[in-house]
């Protein structure tokens, strides 16, 4: 297709359809621009907010992710009508959203989001909502509580990005909608260039179809709560014995060392962090899984210059205690994720840079 462009009338130019050569073009436009999504197609006051690009879950990053005014939470894809694997978008779409629902607890998923909104605004998560979205300090909470509501329920958006779409999956998306709870969509953007100038027409599938509402009594699976207990009755039910034993070892460290345990919620998979105060009151340098994950959030820490201190001690303190564990190349832009394999033969030394960092820190 092509378009006219014309001055007062006159001097006529038609304008071809421009090829878009990579994907993070698109990502990125889309995390400018997050307008050109035309979800008023699907309700006219929508205005969307893009919080994270490349935001991290166990099946891989989301090309974007966001929220809109009523706490819905947005999984967007991209993908170029050239790549091969673009067949497969919306089951890759949907893994996302599975690993987020069983593996994510919401202390997880909303320090995560803290993190990529300091780095990408340079204010916190609930500035950013009150600010985009003109809410008051209660009407923030009550953003939040909407956004956990689902997450707790795996209730997501999905949104696939494409240059072009091929009529099958058009086909796809409306048949899932039609007869699932699942909200799926597809979004074509037409790219232009005319001078300084671009030009986006974006188009919508899937909006169209008009789902009933489902009984809210619908079975979805719990959060829960854990606690030591219940951490140490699940990592003898997943885990071998030796594993098991080692897991329990080092939680018994880290507690000593910490000032008190920061519990996840995850309907499958217990998680913990350390707390110490005198570093953050919200926030743990690691978390611990009961399937035997250890994940390090060195890119957390950026709030202030406390923050910014107590994680480069934390770096230095594992280099010297758990080397095998090094390079830490990207800790300050993403986590670091360890299978046990990885992580458990320097889970001593893993202690050993926590308590140290603990007396140095309260000192």
């Amino acid at each position: 297709m092509a378009i006219i462009i014309t001055k007062e009338g006159k001097q006529a130019r038609k304008i071809e359809k421009s090829v878009v050569d990579k994907e993070d073009y698109v990502q990125q436009y889309i995390y400018n621009n997050p307008e050109a999504i035309p979800l008023y197609d699907i309700r006219e006051d929508i205005k969307l907010l893009i919080l994270a690009r490349e935001f991290p879950t166990e099946s891989g990053p989301i090309d974007a992710l966001g929220v809109d005014k009523e706490g819905e939470v947005y999984i967007i894809e991209t993908k170029l009508f050239k790549n091969p694997d673009k067949r497969t978008v919306v089951a890759q779409s949907l893994d996302y959203g599975a690993s987020l629902w069983k593996n994510a607890d919401y202390n997880t998923f909303i320090q995560t989001l803290e993190s990529h909104v300091q780095k990408a605004f340079k204010i916190s998560l609930n500035e950013k909502l009150k600010s985009f979205f003109n809410l008051a300090d209660d009407e923030v909470l009550t953003l939040l509580s909407r956004i956990k509501s689902h997450l707790d329920d795996g209730s997501f958006r999905f949104v696939v990005l494409m240059d072009q779409l091929e009529s099958r999956l058009k086909d796809l998306i409306l048949y899932v909608n039609q007869n699932s709870q699942l909200d799926i969509y597809a979004v074509e953007l037409e790219y232009y260039h005319f001078e300084q100038h671009e030009i986006v027409i974006p188009k919508i599938y899937g909006a169209e179809v008009k789902k009933e509402v489902k009984s809210s009594s619908s079975a979805s699976r719990p959060r829960k709560q854990w606690d030591k207990d219940s951490l140490f009755r699940e990592l003898d039910a997943s885990l071998d014995p030796n594993a098991a034993k080692q897991m329990r070892e080092i939680y018994s460290k880290l507690e000593r060392s910490s000032d008190r345990i920061l519990w996840g919620t995850g309907a499958t998979v217990a998680s913990y962090g350390p707390i110490l105060e005198s570093v953050s009151a919200t926030k743990s340098l690691l978390s611990v899984f009961s399937n035997g994950k250890l994940m390090l959030k060195l890119n957390w820490f950026t709030a202030n210059s406390k923050e910014e201190e107590a994680r480069e001690k934390f770096r230095v303190l594992l280099e010297q205690h758990a080397p095998g564990l090094a390079p830490f190349t990207e800790y300050k832009t993403s986590e670091l994720r360890y299978d046990p394999a990885q992580w458990l033969p320097h889970a001593e030394g893993i202690a050993k840079a926590f308590e140290e960092l603990r007396e140095t820190s309260s000192s």
